[in-house]
């Protein structure tokens, strides 16, 4: 079995910061790639960040600068720092990435979400 699990969401002020993590469990060989999606109530699922198994990385407009994805491969572990929040930034930010298992397998995988709600 392969999990993702998101932590670290929560409610903050606008202009405050939070550090979203993103933990993979089971019989893990490896991530591959990975990113932070995020939906809004009524809105489509969007992709926030993304990091490739190299460490490179790429942003939605709407976060670039605020925001930054990084990965720890010794803890199969994803992060989410979000700086300069804004309202708009307000939605369930869901952690995706395709896993490697040590029976070889391929998992593309969604974590349950994380709620993050930004106060003006």
């Amino acid at each position: 079995q392969v999990e993702l699990v998101e932590s670290g969401g929560g409610l903050v002020q606008a202009g405050g910061s939070l550090r979203l993590s993103c933990a993979a469990s089971g019989n893990i060989l490896r991530i591959n790639s990975a990113g932070w999606y995020r939906q809004a109530p009524g809105k489509q699922r969007d992709l926030a960040a993304a990091i490739t198994s190299g460490g490179g990385t790429n942003y939605a407009d709407s976060v670039k600068g605020r925001f930054t994805i990084s990965r720890d491969n010794a803890k199969n572990t994803v992060y989410l720092q979000m700086n300069s929040l804004k309202p708009e930034d307000t939605a369930v930010y869901y952690c995706n990435a395709v896993i490697r298992d040590g029976k070889y397998d391929l998992h593309d995988v969604w974590g349950p979400g994380a709620q993050v709600t930004v106060s003006s």
